[in-house]
């Protein structure tokens, strides 16, 4: 038995901030984050409204679009850093709103290669014969965990969610996955609550998001150019056989850097950077479901995803659209 990716669908808040509102209480302007992110506009949550929220409204979206049934899903993988508790996890809170009593449930904190690790993941579970049908999540209300005094930061993410299955099938449709991570650069982006310390260099225990942005885009562009190459290797395929790369939408500077350092044109890329913002663990997903609506995404067409992150940690894989 083979695993599928059957569908996919996206979901944001409704409340949409744009530049202009930073304007307000920090020294920025649109021409500013425009500029140097790309970024027009993004989806902040309600004061009452958490990741769970935004998780189940990406599941009932992608049940609603592509007429599927959630009621038989036997695991549920849903990847945040912005978890509503640090127990019970999202995804158990999830698996209770959907009444699907019998499917197991387990956060992923991956950071923003969280989706990509669940469709490996969940993958993995299918093919070993262990789960029949895996609901992959990437849920972040990331509006929650800024540092609103920080101008190089809170200007850059935003809230949203995107949701898939990966199912049981004879024929796959998912190719050889990539997961990694590099620990040394943990301190280098990163959102912590108790400890001050990472790799023995001190940081904020402030429940805030904090980065060095010059170490990680330098990280990126290099490390991801790079092992976008080799998951085109792993799975015997070269640039000019994707149709669409999908990478973590972190701002648009790195998209086209790792574009250029890759060899992926860039206008293979897919990127939801640009209206909802960096939005972590659903920047991928929430590409994707923009790309099938706009009618770029075609079914049989080959799609590279490949998100990074927070760890620092990586993963990727190549799907073939359904």
């Amino acid at each position: 038995m083979q695993a599928k990716l059957t569908a996919l669908s996206g979901y944001a808040p409704e409340q949409v901030v744009d530049n202009h509102y930073f304007e307000n209480f920090i020294e920025t302007s649109d021409e500013w984050i425009r500029t140097r992110t790309g970024i027009r506009e993004r989806r902040f949550a309600k004061r009452n409204e958490y990741t769970s929220d935004i998780a189940e409204g990406a599941a009932r979206a992608l049940a609603r679009d592509w007429g599927q049934d959630l009621a038989d899903v036997d695991f549920i993988l849903l990847a945040t850093v912005s978890h509503d508790h640090v127990m019970p996890s999202v995804a158990a809170i999830l698996q209770h709103r959907l009444g699907i009593r019998q499917a197991g449930a387990l956060d992923i904190a991956a950071a923003c290669a969280g989706f990509a690790y669940g469709i490996g993941l969940g993958k993995a579970m299918v093919e070993s014969g262990m789960h029949r049908k895996v609901l992959v999540i990437g849920a972040e209300v990331l509006s929650k965990v800024l540092d609103y005094s920080d101008r190089t930061s809170c200007i850059l993410f935003g809230d949203g969610a995107g949701a898939a299955l990966v199912e049981a099938a004879e024929e796959g449709n998912i190719g050889a996955c990539m997961q990694g991570a590099e620990g040394e650069g943990g301190q280098d982006l990163y959102l912590s609550h108790q400890s001050t310390m990472i790799n023995g260099e001190p940081v904020k225990a402030s429940g805030r998001i904090y980065q060095n942005g010059r170490k990680v885009f330098k990280w990126a562009v290099s490390r991801i150019s790079a092992k976008v190459q080799e998951l085109l290797a792993l799975n015997q395929m070269t640039v000019d056989d994707i149709d669409w790369f999908v990478p973590h939408s972190a701002n648009m500077r790195i998209i086209e850097a790792i574009c250029k350092g890759s060899g992926v044109p860039m206008e293979k890329a897919l990127e939801s950077v640009s209206i909802y913002g960096n939005t972590s663990s659903a920047s991928i997903p929430l590409a994707l479901h923009e790309g099938v609506r706009a009618g770029k995404v075609k079914s049989g067409d080959k799609v590279l995803m490949m998100g990074f992150g927070g760890g620092l940690s990586y993963a990727g894989t190549i799907v073939t659209w359904p």
